[in-house]
């Protein structure tokens, strides 16, 4: 299936939206929950998988939703068509901060791999599915680059990086290690597997886990600054604990600068 051809905008700097302009019949499938706004003449549609040639039929459509359950995300997508004679214009947002990443599948071979969570809406013909790992070592203690979407196709996806992008342009034989959630996603011909970090110290104290990703180019690699794992890791760990009192982050004071500077919660 030929993918609908969209025109696009991105706006924002660090909690950003792409507003999709869709001609009449041309559609855009989105993540459960990625929906910002759109213009009168939209017609929203909720389907199993994608929506893709590949899932027709009722057992294609069945087995594209399980794969989307592999990858922890929603059974259903939603398809937002326009359906008057102008064209429309749909949004969808960013979950957390950080970029929003046009990807161009006609200049990635037709298939880009991506971390489970980052895709948030391509082109209606766009295929996403699962990309499974052929190694063992890569699928025991790969974490959160285990599962990983592809979006397959020769339209236009996009997908989300949290804090700050890096793009890496890597030679053939070139290696890029990284830590496993910092991947957004990669070129079909990145090679990519699980390294052990070494070291008895490092292992044990280091504090950035005992694998991280080993990627081979040739390929483009997307890298961002901030998972959201890491993210709400640390919004968790500095929540308040049982009691409900806070930690005084930022003060030698702790809980009597509380008192100081007036937070009396208790």
């Amino acid at each position: 299936m030929t993918a609908h051809e969209i025109d696009y905008t991105i706006y924002g700097e660090e909690m950003q939206y792409v507003e999709v302009e869709l001609d009449p019949q041309e559609g855009v499938v989105a993540e459960t929950g990625s929906f910002m706004m759109m213009e009168e003449g939209i017609k929203m549609e909720t389907i199993f998988g994608d929506g893709s040639k590949n899932d027709s039929g009722f057992l294609g459509k069945i087995l594209g939703a399980g794969k989307r359950i592999l990858t922890g995300e929603s059974m259903f997508m939603t398809v937002y068509y326009n359906t008057l004679s102008g064209k429309r214009r749909v949004s969808f947002a960013s979950p957390y901060p950080g970029k929003i990443i046009p990807i161009d599948l006609t200049r990635y071979g037709g298939k880009f791999i991506c971390q489970k969570d980052a895709f948030l809406c391509a082109a209606k013909g766009v295929s996403i599915g699962i990309e499974f790992s052929k190694r063992l070592g890569r699928g025991f203690f790969g974490g959160e680059g285990f599962i990983m979407q592809k979006l397959e196709g020769d339209g236009m996806a996009f997908v989300h990086a949290g804090g700050t992008m890096a793009m890496k342009e890597l030679q053939a034989g070139e290696v890029l290690r990284v830590d496993t959630g910092c991947i957004i996603g990669f070129d079909h011909t990145v090679d990519y597997d699980i390294e052990f970090v070494g070291g008895i110290k490092n292992s044990i104290f280091g504090g950035e886990g005992l694998f991280f990703a080993k990627l081979r180019g040739p390929g483009t690699v997307y890298i961002q600054s901030l998972p959201f794992s890491r993210l709400a890791g640390r919004v968790w760990a500095a929540a308040p604990q049982g009691g409900g009192k806070n930690k005084g982050e930022g003060s030698i004071l702790g809980g009597l600068g509380d008192l100081l500077d007036g937070d009396n919660r208790f």
